[in-house]
């Protein structure tokens, strides 16, 4: 499991959902929780908070920027790659910290991805959890 540590700096409510901004560091992360600050004493900004996304939920992105819908995003560079029978897993250096990705080994050939190479690591705002 990912964990990075930032603040809430936005929330946004609808009925019993919630989209959450997180800062860490200068960039921002959004999540949606079925939570509200009403339900939930943990959604105030400015709250320390840890966000959680498992290794298969991380997509990589490789070459030009294409425009797509995914908000969370960042750079880093690959500085481990285990390739096994069926999955790869990456270890991605980023400036928030280490992220670690699973993907098909089909994928990661296709994308011919190499240590020390960079990438775009992206995560869906529906896939990212909280904790205190």
């Amino acid at each position: 499991m990912n964990t990075l540590k930032g603040k809430i700096t936005s929330i946004k409510t609808n009925q019993s959902l919630s989209l959450v901004t997180i800062q860490i560091e200068e960039l921002f992360f959004n999540t949606i929780v079925i939570e509200t600050p009403d339900t939930a004493t943990y959604l105030k900004i400015g709250e320390p908070i840890t966000i959680l996304f498992k290794e298969t939920e991380v997509i990589i992105g490789k070459g030009s920027e294409h425009h797509i819908s995914i908000q969370n995003k960042v750079m880093g560079t690959i500085i481990k790659i285990e390739k096994g029978e069926l999955l790869c897993k990456l270890i991605i250096n980023t400036k928030i910290g280490e992220i670690i990705a699973i993907l098909t080994l089909d994928a990661s050939n296709h994308l011919q991805l190499e240590v020390n190479e960079k990438i775009i690591v992206m995560i869906k705002t529906t896939e990212i959890m909280l904790s205190q």
